[in-house]
């Protein structure tokens, strides 16, 4: 497989890239990168009581018209138990794009938790996923834009991926739309 650049910068803190101030990411000089319990309080306060077909449907169609509105070059997926119930790929997205996916959705599956969340895990205890998970990196990347999709009683059933930002930004993009779209379906 042909990698791309990958979304963050080796050896920089928590995604940050270098020539910026620790805990930040570029284009966000004064927003912090979110602490491992940041992250996991979202996971916890974003869980559906159910989730079916027109769920993922109405969630994805949500995705592409905030995407497009920001014009924001991104791959959407949306997979429950296996089976893939939404895909959208913006203009200036690309074949790549699936690829990272695939691997950021691998991870949720695995690990039951958002990929940024298991990658700043790692980046927390002075390490990398890639280094320390002893998982394939072709296979898996513990980058930014892929949440789980927990079911209340139930537990973690798929995922929602976006590719296409920068992996704070990919998160950050998938949170902002679960929040949304959890908070109509609570009026």
């Amino acid at each position: 497989m042909t990698r791309t650049t990958p979304e963050t910068t080796p050896g920089t803190p928590s995604g940050a890239t270098p020539g910026t101030p620790s805990g930040t990411t570029p284009g966000t000089p004064s927003e912090p990168v979110p602490s491992v319990a940041e992250l996991e309080a979202q996971q916890r306060r974003l869980v559906f009581r159910r989730f079916t077909h027109e769920d993922a449907w109405d969630l994805g169609c949500l995705l592409v018209e905030r995407a497009r509105e920001r014009r924001a070059p991104v791959a959407i997926d949306i997979h429950r138990a296996g089976q893939q119930l939404f895909h959208a790929a913006l203009p200036g997205s690309a074949p790549d794009n699936d690829a990272w996916i695939t691997r950021k959705r691998r991870v949720v599956e695995r690990y039951g938790a958002p990929s940024y969340l298991v990658g700043t895990r790692f980046r927390a205890k002075g390490t990398t996923f890639e280094d320390s998970s002893r998982l394939d990196p072709d296979a898996y990347a513990a980058h930014g834009g892929s949440f789980p999709l927990t079911v209340e009683g139930v537990g973690v059933i798929g995922a929602v991926t976006v590719s296409g930002l920068p992996q704070l930004e990919d998160h950050r993009f998938v949170v902002e739309a679960l929040e949304e779209f959890l908070g109509r379906s609570a009026d």
